[in-house]
């Protein structure tokens, strides 16, 4: 375990942390929550090692090992994946050349009554069956498990690293951590880089592992099925609940309004005493009183309210101008890279107003297509950007794109025309850069200040087509919640390309599946598409036999049972097939409407039996009439919504 005792960090004036102490023990899987800057980060490097504190001690056993992922890492290009991966087998690789020098000296010598020879078996057997305890035979195997999980083709295997992306060069750098299977995990953003199925694979491992794990995590779904406890940096200590994220946000709130209660009722008691004091300070009769309140006074301990982050990040996108009706079609787009195939026959029509999501693998081509919208790469069929279609766009490395020799400021002042830079300080205040924080130089800005800094930059033109590429890496949860309802009010239309489950729930109406070189639409939010799948999990949902059907059409799930039955209208006009996607739509929203009216007639019919039930109500004939006249509005709706169903299957 390790034991952190009277921890202190001091930057500045007012210190990170005071006299912070807490246990990390053996199997427990904790979430490390704080606003952004807090110190979850430091907190991380002190209990590895890489930073010292201020005063206080970090005691771990001598024979602990740790395994620390942080946000950025100097990454090597000189491997395959394979061989990076490898690494994390340094010791048992190291005993196989061993072992393999042994033999052939075993070999080589021919002195088999030797006591030397003798000597050389015993010295091979234990080396070997050492060997075999480490698991030397089986290392391969759980290389190949783990980088499949995090997402790598076994074609990937033998690649030079440096063909790779930053974010699967850390899923490398994350996949050697859990092959070396350290006692305690610290794992500083995991899930920046990966897609929803790896997510998912991590989560598992971690929830089923036997080691401590200790990890800063911004996917609310993520820590609440992985961790057990809660630790939160909060006005410069670290406070203890022995529960997962939903139960600590609930318990916070209460100990919050317990702060509250107790600090009013402090300060009634020191005004009550003031009063005193200062009314019969100068009344010789009262002075033993006096003096009494006076040393009351001195002895109260201020109660402190744990901080709320009332400065959090308040997204106002500004009002847009109108785009064409349809600000992205996209008719038989392909896209190959020589050889291989990213995407073939997509064929995505995105109204204006839409919010839709891209999900899949990476490497799928989700970002791909977002280039050719941008126009940044060629492609084959035809994409059509919509009449007075502006666009914003925020790249998944668009933090790391700011200039780090710039201050804060400066980065907006640059790019800010006209009389927007009058109120760069209003907007930089908004973001949490209020006062000497916009002084900042951009290289000390931890990773959720980048983020916040790029998105102001993409609020300071009106746009009506946003493309936001991983949008909520390194956001807190309060700041993705604000910039959700942002996005959620925003009058234009948005691709939202994310893996955060939590974060697109109840904010997209459409979600596009990116796989296997197609591109599939499917009608409603996140969990909606997987529930179309019969699955709990997105990797489910692509393994599940409903799917393959899917797979194998074309790009509009919508259209594909069409497309499948006759194939006359493959050869449809792209005219034909507006004229025939708006009818598909109508037929949609009507069977969406039949569906809750026949929700809300079950549920009237389900109350009104109830009532029908008790004995009481037996004669009432009231009552029998609105049951006959509920069932028969039921029957009804139930007949529109299969001949609606059928219409649409035709």
């Amino acid at each position: 375990m390790i034991s952190v005792e009277g921890l202190t960090v001091e930057f500045g004036v007012k210190p990170l942390f005071l006299d912070a102490s807490f246990v990390v023990n053996d199997r427990d899987r904790i979430a490390l929550v704080g606003k952004n800057g807090a110190g979850k980060s430091t907190m991380l490097k002190i209990l590895c090692g890489k930073q010292a504190p201020t005063s206080g001690t970090v005691a771990v056993p001598n024979d602990y090992t740790i395994g620390y992922l942080p946000q950025v890492m100097i990454l090597q290009d000189d491997t395959t994946v394979r061989e990076e991966a490898r690494k994390a087998f340094a010791k048992i690789t190291l005993l196989k050349e061993k072992i393999d020098k042994l033999n052939q000296e075993l070999a080589e010598r021919t002195d088999y009554e030797s006591e030397s020879y003798m000597a050389l078996v015993e010295k091979f057997t234990q080396e070997h069956d050492r060997y075999m305890m480490m698991g030397g035979d089986n290392y391969e195997a759980e290389i190949e498990r783990t980088l499949t999980g995090l997402g790598f083709l076994r074609t990937d295997f033998d690649r030079p690293t440096n063909e790779f992306s930053g974010g699967w060069r850390m899923r490398i750098e994350l996949a050697k951590i859990l092959l070396q299977k350290p006692d305690v995990l610290l794992l500083d953003e995991p899930t920046n880089h990966l897609d929803i199925e790896s997510i998912q694979w991590l989560e598992q491992q971690l929830s089923q592992s036997s080691r401590a794990v200790v990890l800063v995590s911004h996917d609310r779904a993520f820590i609440n099925n992985v961790t057990n406890r809660t630790l939160e940096i909060s006005c410069g200590k670290v406070i203890d609940y022995k529960v997962k994220y939903d139960e600590y946000v609930k318990l916070r709130a209460e100990r919050r309004e317990q702060q509250i209660r107790a600090y009013e009722n402090q300060q009634k008691e020191i005004a009550d005493t003031k009063a005193f004091i200062e009314r019969f300070r100068y009344q010789a009769t009262k002075a033993v009183q006096v003096q009494q309140r006076i040393r009351q006074l001195e002895k109260i301990v201020p109660i402190e309210i744990d901080e709320v982050d009332n400065s959090s990040l308040h997204l106002k996108f500004p009002p847009c101008l109108r785009s064409g009706d349809y600000p992205v079609i996209c008719d038989q787009v392909a896209k190959n890279y020589g050889e291989h195939q990213v995407f073939a026959n997509v064929d995505m029509m995105i109204k204006r107003g839409e919010k839709v999501a891209f999900v899949g693998k990476n490497g799928e081509g989700k970002s791909t297509l977002v280039k050719c919208i941008m126009n940044e790469i060629g492609f084959n069929g035809t994409l059509k950007v919509g009449h007075n279609t502006q666009i914003g766009y925020f790249a998944q490395n668009q933090a790391q794109l700011l200039d780090e020799n710039l201050t804060v400021f400066e980065t907006i002042d640059n790019v800010a025309k006209g009389e927007i830079r009058l109120k760069i300080k209003d907007i930089l205040g908004a973001f949490m850069f209020g006062g000497e924080a916009s002084d900042k130089y951009v290289k000390v800005l931890s990773g959720g200040e980048r983020s916040r800094l790029a998105m102001i930059r993409l609020l300071l033109e009106p746009v009506n087509f946003l493309i936001l590429d991983e949008p909520t890496n390194h956001l807190d949860m309060q700041s993705k919640d604000v910039l959700k309802e942002a996005i959620r009010a925003f009058d234009g239309t948005a691709i939202i390309v994310s893996h955060d489950r939590d974060f697109l729930d109840g904010l997209v109406d459409k979600v596009y599946e990116f796989g296997g070189g197609k591109v599939r639409e499917h009608l409603g939010g996140i969990y909606e598409y997987l529930r179309f799948h019969n699955a709990e999990t997105i990797e489910e949902a692509t393994a599940s036999p409903s799917a393959l059907p899917r797979r194998e059409g074309t790009a509009n799930a919508s259209m594909e049972a069409k497309n499948d039955s006759s194939s006359k209208d493959s050869n449809l006009s792209y005219a034909e097939r507006k004229e025939q996607q708006k009818k598909i739509n109508k037929i949609q929203k009507q069977i969406k409407a039949c569906e809750q009216n026949i929700e809300q007639l079950e549920a009237k019919l389900d109350e009104l039996s109830k009532k029908l039930e008790d004995p009481a109500n037996a004669s009432d004939m009231k009552l029998v009439n609105q049951y006959t006249e509920t069932q028969e509005a039921l029957n009804k709706e139930m007949e529109t919504w299969e001949e609606l169903s059928l219409e649409l299957e035709s």
